[in-house]
């Protein structure tokens, strides 16, 4: 009886062991799966001075980040089912289009990409769901459109303007505000803060309909007024050199000095 026992016991301690070996190769099949099923893609551009960023993304996080060097470098890292990705390089543009290369194909993996253009360069990024992220940008015009749901962080911008645009999702500009510079920013439903310098000279029109939440820090005063029952702030700070027009339809404004 002993005998039989043992022989039991040694023939289950296999079968266990065995059943681990199976689980462990295919546990390590799932993430090499898993891995290789995440596709990159590269390219870099000559760009002159003021060159131009035009992007248009489905889904995914688009990074833009700007740098020293003379080029425009472009990663993109694709998720299953893989999206096609053209690049083209016109007369001081580079356009990146994935809605117009993947047309009539329901079904694309998101898509993020992180992008490096010269400081001076032209921002123009839009997608239907995602993130977009601009740093280190001083060209003439950052602008970023998210046409469903998505936030938007704008740091360390010195452009002359500035246009950030979501439905659904939060709205971060840290930056410089330049005279003559026009500045927009409108959410459906989140929280819009601005960062910039305490001595910016601006005219403003700050607009939150359906929760007054409207909140000028420093930079609240006498040339500030709370109209239309508080659903407004119109004014001025300094001379008024540049305009800062701001709409949240159900979320809330903050400035924030800088």
């Amino acid at each position: 009886m002993n005998w039989i026992l043992k022989n039991l016991f040694a023939r289950h301690k296999t079968t266990m062991l065995i059943l681990s070996v199976v689980f462990f190769f295919a546990a390590s099949a799932a993430a090499t799966v898993e891995v290789s099923a995440q596709k990159k893609f590269s390219k870099i551009y000559p760009a002159s001075k003021n060159v131009r960023l035009q992007l248009m993304n489905r889904t995914g996080t688009v990074t833009v980040e700007g740098w020293d060097k003379p080029e425009i470098n472009i990663s993109a890292y694709l998720e299953a089912p893989a999206a096609n990705i053209e690049p083209q390089s016109l007369s001081g543009t580079v356009y990146i289009n994935l809605v117009r290369d993947n047309q009539g194909r329901n079904e694309v993996g998101n898509v993020n990409f992180l992008i490096k253009v010269p400081y001076d360069a032209i921002v123009d990024i839009e997608t239907k769901i995602g993130n977009l992220n601009v740093s280190g940008v001083r060209g003439s015009l950052v602008r970023a459109h998210i046409s469903s749901e998505g936030d938007i962080t704008l740091t360390n911008i010195s452009a002359d303007n500035v246009a950030a645009e979501n439905v659904i999702g939060d709205i971060f500009f840290d930056g410089s505000v330049t005279d003559g510079g026009s500045y927009r920013f409108t959410s459906t439903r989140g929280n819009i803060n601005l960062r910039i310098p305490f001595n910016s000279s601006f005219k403003l029109i700050a607009t939150a309909p359906s929760t007054r939440n409207i909140s000028l820090g420093d930079f609240g005063g006498a040339n500030m007024k709370f109209v239309s029952d508080g659903r407004r702030v119109v004014g001025q700070s300094g001379d008024g050199g540049a305009s800062i027009s701001v709409t949240n339809q159900r979320g809330s404004i903050s400035f924030i000095r800088r």
